[in-house]
Order: structure tokens, then sequence, then C-alpha cells
């Protein structure tokens, strides 16, 4: 995210806003053809569900039961101003907006209409918050999976992450808070965080040499320069197995860049949005892993010389 962003989403913490992400301000109902309706808005968030959230974020709150509670948009709005703090604003609003916390708003329809009912909520709440940044000159968009509040019609700049160090017990952490994403059925979340590993480790392998890392936000320009550095290319005279592998490797980096590319357009406005199954996520967190080890291994190799 480029820098001057990071503050915009202070931009969240109104009460109109607050109103709709904790699911108090409703939008009519989508009526279906079998006779099943469901209503447009956010899951409702009750208190205890709030302080529960905020826990998960590492902003430690609790409920007592009959005791002195703040109100639900207090602690939603505390919420929002610790994860700006602590740059996760994305990784909540990427929480709160997963299919998986629309479960019980859409338990009932049938299997074919989940996801154009989820889809269509989504579309329609992230325009009605547009339309509540509109007048300020801002609107909420998703690019590659991560949401951002920028001025309107001002392109966002994807900075390379500066990682000081990749080392296995990083890949394994990462590797153990998606694989719980995945277990909780936050699939968005846990490939966001596998894509993130991936981009991480060609920016750190590719530091190592001296070089900067591309700041297209393209993964594969990423990619190109750790090939380059560390001479993994295929040719001729490298063995058919070696290239075979390498082949293998592009295909695994084109793969995920494209795939987290159509999954997450505006998360879910365009028809073209791909529906990930847990088996998918678990995929696509273990490809990962195994390349971000790979590379890393790489890197050590061709360092040590």
């Amino acid at each position: 995210m480029a820098t001057n962003e990071k503050s915009s989403f202070g931009l969240l913490r109104t009460k109109e806003i607050i109103a709709i992400l904790d699911g108090d301000t409703r939008f009519g109902e989508m009526a279906f053809d079998d006779e099943h309706s469901v209503c447009i808005a956010m899951p409702y968030l009750s208190g205890p569900d709030l302080c529960g959230l905020s826990t998960i974020f590492g902003l430690p709150a609790t409920y007592s039961w009959g005791g002195t509670n703040l109100s639900r948009w207090q602690y939603l709005d505390n919420l929002i101003d610790h994860c700006i703090k602590n740059n996760k604003c994305s990784d909540l609003l990427s929480y709160l907006f997963g299919k998986a916390q629309f479960s019980n708003v859409l338990s009932g329809l049938p299997a074919a209409t989940i996801d154009s009912a989820y889809q269509q909520i989504i579309s329609e709440v992230m325009q009605r918050i547009n339309g509540l940044l509109y007048f300020g000159g801002h609107e909420l968009v998703i690019l590659n999976s991560e949401f951002y509040i920028k001025k309107i019609g001002a392109k966002v700049e994807v900075q390379a992450p500066k990682i000081k160090t990749i080392d296995r017990e990083y890949i394994k952490s990462i590797s153990s808070r998606a694989m719980q994403d995945v277990d909780q059925s936050n699939y968005d979340s846990a490939i966001t965080k596998a894509r993130t590993l991936l981009e991480e480790t060609f920016c750190y392998v590719v530091e190592k040499k001296g070089d900067t890392p591309s700041s297209s936000g393209n993964m594969s320009d990423l990619y190109k320069q750790v090939k380059g550095h560390y001479n993994m290319h295929a040719d001729s005279n490298t063995d058919r197995r070696i290239n075979t592998l390498l082949s293998g490797l592009e295909k695994i980096v084109s793969a995920i860049s494209e795939m987290r590319n159509k999954d997450s357009d505006a998360h879910g406005v365009g028809a073209s949005r791909i529906s990930i199954d847990e088996h998918h996520a678990r995929l696509f967190v273990n490809a990962a892993v195994s390349m971000a080890d790979f590379i890393l291994s790489v890197e050590k190799k061709a360092n040590q010389k």
C-alpha cells in the first residue's frame, strides 16, 4: 500500500459506516424465485461477537453480561483504531467481508444461489460505503485481495515490502496462521497470507543480491528478478528433470498470481469471481509455502559460495 493511504482507513470511523460494518444498517431484502429472501446487510455483530473479534486481532476485550459494557459502535471503532495503528485494517475488512461470516445469513438458500446472493450483498454494501466516502473524494477498493481507501480516480501503488529476514521459522509461522484461517473457513485471509509470504520471500532474495524488488505489484515481475539473479532459467545444458521442476515452479507462481486476481475482483462484484473451497485454499497455502521454502534454499546455497 502506498504510505499516504495507510491513514485513510480512519475515514471508516464514522457512525454511518460503522453502522454498516456491524450489521445495524440494512438495505432492504433480496428475494428469490423459490420464495427465499435474505436481508441486504453485513452480518449483525453483537457485543460478545465484537469482543471476540477484537481479541482475534490483538485487542483484548471482554463482555460482561448484566454489567457495564461499551456500545457496539465503540467496540468496533476501537478495533478499527487498533488495526490502523498496527497496519491490520485490510485483514480486518477481509475477515468482515469473508463469505464464512455470512453463513447464518445465507443458510437455507439453495447451493446454486449462495454465491450470487453473497456477491450481490457485498456489491451493495461496498457501493453504500463508497456513497458515504464519495463527497470526501475517496473510495474503498480491493486489489489483489487487499483493501485500500484511495482518492477517487487515483491509482493504487503497491509497494514491495521491505524484508529484513526470511527464514524457515518465519515460513512455518505464516503457514500455521494461514492454515488456522482455513480451519475457520476464512479462505480469503488464508490466501492473502500465502500470497504475501511468496512476495516477501521473492523480495528478500532479490535484496540479498543488492537489487531493488519490483514495485509493479505483479508477483510474476518479482519472480523474473529472482530467476535472473539465481540463474533459474531452464536451458539445454540442465538436466531434463530440473527443467521440468523449474517449469512447474513457473506455473505455481502464475496460478497463484492469476487466481487471486480473478478471485478478488471487487470482492465478488464481478461475475468472474472464482468460488474457493477448503481444499483449494489448502492447496494454495501448501503450494506457496513449498515454493517459498525452495526459493529460500536456492538463495542460501547461492549466497554461501
